[in-house]
């Protein structure tokens, strides 16, 4: 028996070499307009110029990082080269829009951190300064937390070892604090800061009966001056007595000058009445007996001050 054939067979796609053709230009059409939407995204368009950061080296610096002011990024890294003089010339393009945020005064850094990568930025203090140029070099500060690690680590090392020193059994520190002790116990004993300062118990002893005698001395010094306070200024002392006796001494120079005037007009009379020489002679000796009188009244008085005053020294009385 035969095999029947196969009435119908696969009808081949009509026009399947222009479709395919028109899907790999599709394709290639959004591949390009992928493209140059992220040129246009990244920039690649816009009107941009140029500034050259230049640094000791380019460790951390990549092509593609953005130059931040304020944290916003104002320009990109496109190219990174090797200068003449060894260092790193950092080719960065900042959009026009964005060159107005950098001035003549402004400050550009690079940052490397322990985590993550390095940062450019950039710093405007004063805004109202002129513009950067196109084409501007300016130097970058870099700020490198590695390479301080190793002062870091050296800082500690050392300042663990200085550590271990004063804690030591047998360091100076421990001496010191053994002293203050021992001060700290001579303090709380019976003679306290005295017998630390003195040095011995026994020294702060003899200070102290010191003291005491100088109070006692003290107290009979009060009661002395007390004494002479009242001998010298009290009811019967020396200058109630003196300032009665002067009063006296006054009252009786004012009877000598009284007398001394008598005799003036005596002279007076007597020169006057010459003539009557023998009633001249009896007045003047009446005078001079009252003169004599007054005189032993004055010398006695100057006695009884010179004894009753302590503090005269010149006891000679000249009348003239």
């Amino acid at each position: 028996m035969n095999e029947e054939e196969p009435s119908s067979r696969a009808q081949p796609v009509p026009h399947l070499e222009f479709k395919a053709g028109l899907l790999l230009a599709l394709f290639a059409l959004l591949i390009g307009g992928t493209v140059l939407y992220l040129m246009y995204a990244r920039g690649a368009f816009e009107s941009t110029q140029r500034l050259v950061l230049l640094a000791e080296d380019s460790e951390g610096v990549r092509v593609g990082m953005d130059l931040t002011f304020s944290g916003f990024p104002i320009g990109r890294v496109r190219r990174i080269e090797l200068a003449p003089q060894g260092n790193a010339r950092i080719l960065v393009d900042v959009p026009r829009k964005d060159a107005h945020w950098l001035r003549e005064s402004s400050v550009f850094t690079l940052v490397r951190g322990l985590v993550g990568g390095a940062n450019l930025r950039a710093y405007t203090g004063v805004l109202t300064d002129p513009l950067l140029p196109d084409g501007a070099e300016r130097p970058v500060l870099i700020g490198d937390t590695g390479a301080e690690l190793p002062r870091l680590v050296a800082a500690a090392r050392e300042l663990i070892q200085n550590l271990t020193q004063l804690s030591a059994s047998d360091a100076a520190l421990a001496s010191s604090l053994a002293n203050l002790q021992a001060v700290t116990e001579r303090l709380k004993g019976p003679r306290g800061a005295a017998g630390v300062l003195l040095g011995s118990d026994a020294e702060a002893q003899k200070l102290g009966v010191a003291l005491d005698r100088v109070n006692t001395l003290l107290a009979r010094i009060d009661g002395m001056a007390a004494k002479a306070d009242a001998q010298v200024l009290g009811p019967g002392g020396v200058v109630p007595e003196s300032r009665a006796t002067i009063v006296q001494l006054n009252a009786m120079l004012v009877d000598a000058r009284a007398t001394l005037k008598k005799v003036d007009g005596v002279l007076a009379e007597a020169q006057a009445v010459a003539s009557n020489a023998r009633a001249a002679t009896d007045d003047l000796g009446a005078l001079r007996g009252e003169v004599d009188a007054t005189v032993r009244k004055v010398e006695q008085l100057v006695d009884e001050v010179n004894r009753k005053w302590p503090f005269a020294r010149d006891t000679e009385l000249k009348l003239r």
